[in-house]
């Protein structure tokens, strides 16, 4: 059967908060999130007649049941009984890796959503975010996507009146994060301080684009070790000094964003920040 390609959008925190631990391990969380353009793109194909193949053009990708688009395949095929006869898929990377922009989670929900329309299987939206929980924590939002507060592990999802459309600049510093070892680290402090997550669902309702930027905050970054939080917040000084409305690292991090209510300054923010740091991309909101 001929390929399909499909894209595999990003995603931001605009807020993250976490409210405890839980009995079974993992943590209560409250993030408010957001789609960008930036996006992977996916080539699938199914009846293949072949064993599961994963390729990428990152080498350093698991390329086996291990990536979680793969993982996305399984769980589709031993959800809906449906026998894919084989299955491929070639990922071309442009959400950058372990960043906290959640690159495998949108990968994950790209597979599932292009097999529901590939097998005809018929599965709605929430049915397939119920299917995604199987897989990450991430996945349920990357297949509805959008502006959306995510609660529980993740997979509590209620639709919010979108972001106003803003230009995205990111920046990668050149480390990773274990996020274990940050959750790890969350268990052993009292958070002092917590984003207004009611501040921006108020002014998401409102549409204000500046006071949902003001508002952002991240949990994570205060129990970053002490040069990488450093890092971060460097980033974060030189985003709003190029005219950011605000700035925060999403997810367990690294990356750090800035939103922009004009393309021309944001591309100028872009621009200077690439002349000091290599994983830096200009994007949109969805």
């Amino acid at each position: 059967m001929a390929g399909r390609t499909v894209k595999a959008n990003g995603k931001l925190n605009l807020t993250l908060d976490v409210l405890g631990r839980r009995a079974d391990g993992y943590h209560d969380l409250r993030m408010v999130m957001q789609t960008v353009e930036l996006a992977d793109r996916l080539t699938i194909a199914i009846q293949t007649g072949r064993e599961l193949q994963v390729s990428s053009d990152l080498g350093f990708l698991p390329n086996n049941a291990k990536n979680l688009a793969a993982v996305a395949a399984l769980q589709f095929e031993k959800a809906t009984g449906r026998d894919l006869g084989g299955f491929s898929v070639e990922i071309q990377k442009a959400i950058p890796v372990c960043a906290g922009m959640g690159g495998g989670s949108a990968d994950a929900a790209a597979v599932l959503c292009a097999l529901n329309e590939m097998t005809g299987a018929g599965l709605t939206p929430l049915e397939l975010a119920h299917l995604g929980e199987q897989v990450g924590s991430d996945v349920p939002y990357c297949v509805l996507g959008g502006t959306v507060l995510a609660e529980g592990k993740g997979e509590r999802l209620t639709h919010l009146p979108a972001l106003p459309a803003c230009w995205v600049v990111l920046c990668k510093p050149g480390f990773s994060i274990s996020t274990p070892e940050l959750f790890s680290r969350m268990d052993g402090i009292k958070i002092r301080h917590r984003p207004d997550t009611v501040g921006v669902l108020a002014a998401l309702e409102s549409k204000n684009l500046e006071d949902v930027a003001r508002r952002m905050y991240n949990v994570f970054e205060p129990v970053l070790p002490v040069r990488q939080r450093k890092d971060v917040q460097e980033i974060k000084n030189l985003l709003l000094q190029h005219g950011a409305l605000g700035a925060s690292m999403s997810g367990t991090g690294p990356t750090v964003f800035g939103l922009y209510s004009e393309k021309r300054t944001a591309r100028m923010a872009y621009q200077n920040l690439k002349s000091l740091y290599r994983y830096v991309f200009l994007t949109k909101t969805v």
